[in-house]
């Protein structure tokens, strides 16, 4: 995947960052809910940054294929917003049909790009529904295997699984690597509040010490980190 970038694009990425990042304030405190909701976060990674490859690629059968599964993430339940574009009766039929594609994507193109953010998607769905152990699984061969973009969103993710499950020793680790190792779609910034918020009860002068020089800069990652450090004083 190519990591050229437009400011539209990381206009995008910098919008989907603040969601991820809201969801780490869930955790710790109620674990199963904060899976589900991290879970749900995590799943419009995919729709976003999916969207992303999907236009920044060559126009290949495998794209196309991951636009179309991407589509029926965010089709309506009920009737369709447009002629000709797909709904569902039910949000469970919703559910079926989005597996069914993206794991049909994989079958059929496994060690592409595009297989990988469709198993990155997948994880996402394991862990809103608290299917952890799965969840984990995706999230690690996507992590191992996956293009740096997406092999870091899922580091990101197996982080927050571990503090969701008071892992920190595990956790820590990979946000000072995601720190060290930025990528296009998780910047050193969005690591930062991640691990900031994460040991933001235990260690609060510490958390305090990295927001601070965000939340003193510009952009949509300024103003998480300002709110991130408004918690800490409460």
């Amino acid at each position: 995947m190519s990591s050229n970038l437009s400011r539209k694009d990381l206009l995008k990425q910098d919008q989907f960052a603040v969601q991820v990042e809201h969801s780490v304030d869930y955790l710790g405190a109620h674990s199963q809910q904060a899976i589900r909701i991290g879970g749900a976060v995590l799943a419009l990674a995919a729709i976003v940054g999916g969207g992303y490859y999907f236009y920044n690629s060559k126009q290949t059968a495998r794209a196309v294929e991951l636009g179309e599964a991407i589509e029926l993430v965010s089709a309506p339940v009920g009737p369709a917003a447009n002629p000709g574009s797909p709904s569902f009766a039910t949000e469970a039929a919703r559910q079926d049909a989005v597996k069914k594609a993206f794991n049909e994507l994989i079958s059929k193109n496994g060690g592409s790009a595009e297989a990988y953010v469709a198993e990155y998607y997948l994880a996402s769905m394991d862990a809103e529904g608290t299917k952890l152990d799965d969840a984990r699984r995706r999230y690690q061969d996507v992590a191992d295997h996956a293009p740096a973009n997406w092999a870091g969103l899922a580091r990101l993710a197996l982080a927050q699984l571990d503090v969701a499950e008071n892992r920190m020793a595990e956790a820590e680790p990979i946000f000072r690597d995601l720190m060290s190792h930025p990528t296009d779609l998780v910047s050193e910034e969005q690591a930062t509040i991640a691990y900031a918020k994460a040991i933001a009860q235990s260690r609060p002068a510490e958390a305090r010490k990295m927001l601070q020089p965000i939340a003193d800069s510009k952009g949509d990652v300024a103003t998480v980190a300002a709110a991130a450090l408004s918690d800490l004083s409460k």
